[in-house]
């Protein structure tokens, strides 16, 4: 299991594939079990519809790593259009937004000024953004940025991050960011990390997942937590009943067309439930990393495969 995950964050990275996989039919084919489409309308419409089945959404316009300030204003459009496409329809939706998508490789004071200008949007139109996390290189100077933007008494409350469980330091990360009021979905990592600054072993990431979600459960802050592991989802549930802490305190985050099943169970027991919902063309490391998360995934795409 860990050679194949190993593999598939390789392939993620592979330009040559992903080249082909973001230019074929067969690669769009292969993607729409985890992409909602390649346009923000295919995102709209996808919101809408998960709207209705009683969950909030959070919309992700898939890139990364771009390599101008041009690029960098032009990903940030599409979060502005976004931003007042909810507003608009009045969907039950925030984003989901990565720093490097808009210039922390070129410039973090771009990236910096990019992210407070969404902030203020989603501040003015009553919504939110959360930061996502990307490699560990990233990892400070994404918290720096979050935290600066967060302190500013008119951004309060309208930016959150994303910390990851696999990671030795993300304890301390999270008992900072609880101290400064910061929303937090935690997830257990996507991204192959040295053992010096990650769990290797699964069982010490279970471990380290269940031990910082009873944190943020038992914090007054609402927190979202990001995993389709029913072991992990069982003990927020537990420690949640045992601690006699009501449900509508922090919700569920799951990825569009995984554990469908799931996520509908959840909501009928009457926890909040948030969709992940992705879009656009440059879908293919988004779409490998989902692969390498659980290989298991592979099965659906192959199902879909011989169904069609």
């Amino acid at each position: 299991m860990a050679l194949l995950r190993s593999a598939f964050i390789a392939a993620s990275q592979n330009h040559l594939m992903r080249r082909f996989g973001e230019r074929s039919s067969v690669g769009r084919k292969l993607s729409s079990r985890f992409v909602a489409g390649m346009e923000i309308e295919d995102a709209l419409r996808v919101a809408e519809a998960v709207n209705r089945q009683g969950m909030s959404v959070t919309l992700d316009s898939l890139g990364e790593s771009v390599t101008s300030e041009t690029e960098a204003h032009q990903s940030a459009e599409i979060y502005h259009r976004l931003l007042d496409a909810i507003a608009e329809r009045k969907l039950n939706s925030n984003v989901s937004v990565k720093l490097t998508q808009m210039g922390l490789e070129l410039s973090p004071d771009l990236a910096g000024k990019i992210a407070e200008s969404l902030t203020q949007h989603a501040h003015a139109t009553n919504s939110f953004v959360r930061i996502d996390m990307e490699g560990s290189q990233f990892t400070q100077v994404t918290l720096d940025i979050v935290r600066r933007l967060h302190a500013q008494p008119a951004l309060r409350g309208s930016i959150g991050i994303v910390i990851q469980a696999y990671l030795y330091r993300s304890q301390s990360d999270i008992e900072q960011l609880l101290a400064e009021g910061i929303r937090v979905r935690l997830c257990k990592g996507a991204y192959k990390e040295p053992a010096e600054i990650a769990f290797p072993r699964k069982a010490d990431v279970d471990s380290n997942y269940v031990r910082l979600s009873c944190l943020l459960v038992d914090s007054p802050i609402y927190h979202g937590l990001a995993t389709h592991d029913e072991a992990m989802i069982e003990a927020a549930k537990s420690f949640a009943t045992q601690h006699k802490i009501d449900p509508s305190r922090f919700e569920f985050q799951m990825l569009f067309g995984v554990r469908r099943d799931l996520q509908r169970k959840l909501v009928r027991e009457g926890y909040n439930v948030r969709v992940y919902i992705p879009f656009g063309r440059e879908w293919y490391p988004y779409f490998m990393r989902r692969l390498a998360e659980r290989p298991a995934n592979v099965l659906f795409i192959l199902k879909n495969l011989v169904r069609s």
